[in-house]
């Protein structure tokens, strides 16, 4: 009897332990590491602020990583968002202004490792002042930007912050 128990006990631990091996077990996950420099940055007109999506897709459902780079006294004129959207600043001074009118005056920096949130339907603009910036806005898709008034200055012109 001592005999069957023993065979019983361990047939009932291996079962548990080939179980407990399957379930820890699960299928490599696919990790992505993307250098700084490899960060696949895109401008829709080949100038000017330009864009990378690191993770999920902004114009679907689910979470979102981009990263926006704006190059030395590039902006983005008055606009919103239909969902909120935290941003990072990677680097640079990442200079943002609230409301419908673009007054650069009112314009806040913004420094590098500081988190600002974009709340849904909060209309702001943002860019660089005498250095390039990056920030990286995750968020919740589908996400979309509405510009907001009459254009203020012209695109890519940000004078000296005082």
């Amino acid at each position: 009897m001592t005999k069957l128990r023993f065979l019983l006990a361990g047939a009932a631990a291996a079962i548990v332990l080939g179980q407990t091996s399957r379930i820890g077990a699960e299928p490599e996950k696919s990790f992505v590491y993307t250098p700084a420099e490899e960060v696949p940055f895109k401008s829709p007109l080949g100038i000017g602020p330009a864009q990378a999506v690191l993770s999920g897709d902004p114009s679907k459902p689910g979470v979102y990583v981009v990263r926006v780079r704006f190059p030395p006294g590039h902006h983005s004129n008055p606009h919103f968002h239909s969902r909120d959207r935290h941003a990072v600043v990677v680097k640079g001074v990442w200079w943002n202004g609230v409301g419908e009118e673009l007054d650069f005056k009112k314009a806040r920096p913004v420094t590098a490792g500081s988190y600002v949130l974009h709340p849904a339907g909060g209309v702001h603009w943002d860019g660089a002042g005498e250095e390039e910036v990056v920030i990286q806005i995750t968020g919740e898709g589908p996400v979309e930007t509405t510009p907001v008034g009459a254009p203020g200055a012209p695109q890519g012109y940000w004078p000296k912050p005082k």
